[in-house]
């Protein structure tokens, strides 16, 4: 992947770097629960799990084991589950000893199909590098467990896109209105243009990135990002090019229509009645301290921050405290692979209703047909978006890409996609960002899950 979005993209690697918006293409307290006892192999391999103390599983869902190093099927898991767990840890580094790796040090995945897991695995580790970065010892690594908890960096627009969509339903946001509407402070020459929908297709003409450091205060920061201008020479809703800064200020009308800041806004409209107690902005505010230390998926570590772990990766998040639009939430695969249940079920999910069915179609529908797409990482990228979330992009889907297949990616490594006419769901998270995003490409991996499942799954 070429080096300039990477270089804008990646937190910390110096201050001027750290200006620039972080997540490419890639709240309240509550009580965690119980930790896992967890076993390694000579590799250092994620193999079992049982609970110990709280038998409770993550945000009520059913409990999942690795699968066992010596291959088998875990109990109540589909044959081809061995087979995505092979395929991750081909991904991992070579030996424990061995220091750079081209994949990730671990990943938890979640198949679900039909509304039943088929898959759930986890390999390799969550904390493998300290800051430097430096190989830990064996002692000082965290194994990765199916209910390890990453940052989902770029794949929070789409929890976005969902609640904003909500406030549509409700009539209070009209997708074809101005964003000034909204927010008076969305200011800068042709930005009058700009309408709440095209935020969510990317077609605003808005850029990748704002620069929020050197301001005063959280309001400054939000002034910057609000004053952001256009791309030189774009025209808003006439091109696809991916920006975080689109999605930053759809969180904004978000707050600024319920009347909540965005982290209370998604749990009283979209974690809480869905049960998903395993996913928030700012995890380490309401992690037991235990589940810090044995469930939460580091990043960088090597950024100007140091070692990150329950902290966003993106930095321009980081600045407007954790909290924003394009990224910031953490979750566990069981909870991610939730939100593509609901949207595989139009908008319901365990008998709770967050969107209304018509407002899901339109969600998953093409807006962007026609239109060209300017991303210079992926030069052979379409622009098929709907609100929120891709549409039918092989480079991450793999042969599970058509024309209704949707999803997102992340730039720490996560990613999800539903295929609606396979009724599946993929959540795949990797930590590909750890300790040094620039050593791995996390779609070729994407890609091959993709390709097997589209193999398995008829």
């Amino acid at each position: 992947m070429p080096v300039a979005r990477r270089t804008l993209l990646g937190a910390g690697l110096a201050v001027a770097t750290s200006a620039l918006a972080g997540c490419g293409d890639d709240g309240a307290p509550r009580s965690g629960p119980g930790d896992a006892v967890t076993a390694t192999d000579a590799a250092g391999n994620r193999v079992g799990f049982g609970s110990a103390g709280d038998s409770t599983t993550p945000s009520g869902s059913p409990s999942a084991t690795a699968a066992p190093s010596g291959g088998g099927v875990p109990a109540g898991q589909a044959r081809y589950a061995q087979d995505v767990t092979a395929l991750l840890r081909k991904h991992l580094p070579a030996t424990p000893q061995t220091v750079a790796h081209k994949g990730f040090p671990g990943a938890v995945a979640v198949v679900l199909v039909d509304g039943r897991t088929t898959v759930h695995t986890a390999v390799g580790e969550a904390l493998r590098y300290g800051a430097g970065p430096k190989l830990l010892t064996a002692s000082q690594r965290v194994a990765m467990r199916p209910d390890s908890i990453f940052d989902l960096a770029s794949v929070t627009k789409v929890y976005t896109a969902i609640l904003l969509l909500q406030q549509v339903d409700k009539g209070r946001v009209d997708l074809g209105a101005p964003v000034r509407d909204y927010l008076p402070a969305f200011t800068g020459a042709g930005k009058e243009r700009v309408t709440v929908e095209m935020l969510l297709t990317h077609t605003s003409g808005l850029p990748v990135g704002a620069k929020v450091t050197g301001r005063s205060d959280s309001a400054a920061r939000w002034n910057a990002v609000l004053s952001t201008g256009l791309v030189s020479g774009a025209v808003p809703g006439d091109t696809f090019r991916y920006s975080s800064v689109g999605l930053m200020v759809a969180g904004r009308i978000v707050e600024k229509v319920t009347g909540q800041p965005l982290d209370q806004a998604l749990k009283s409209n979209l974690t809480g009645p869905l049960g998903l107690r395993d996913t928030g902005f700012n995890p380490r505010t309401w992690l037991s301290g235990t589940a810090k230390a044995s469930r939460l998926v580091a990043t960088d570590a090597r950024s100007s921050r140091g070692l990150l772990r329950g902290t966003v990766h993106d930095d321009v998040a980081n600045h407007l405290g954790g909290i924003a639009g394009h990224a910031g939430i953490f979750a566990t695969a069981t909870d991610l692979a939730a939100i593509g249940q609901l949207l595989l079920n139009g908008g319901t999910h365990q008998g709770r209703r967050i969107l209304a069915a018509a407002t899901v179609r339109r969600m998953l529908t093409n807006h962007n047909a026609g239109k060209p797409a300017v991303d210079p990482e992926r030069p052979n990228r379409t622009a098929a978006h709907g609100l929120g979330v891709v549409l039918n992009q092989s480079w991450f889907m793999g042969r599970l890409a058509s024309a209704r297949t949707f999803g997102h990616t992340g730039f720490a490594g996560p990613s999800f996609l539903v295929d609606p006419d396979r009724k599946l769901v993929l959540a795949l998270l990797t930590n590909r960002a750890h300790p040094n995003w620039s050593w791995a490409n996390p779609d070729p991996v994407r890609a091959a899950v993709g390709d097997l499942l589209a193999k398995e799954v008829s």
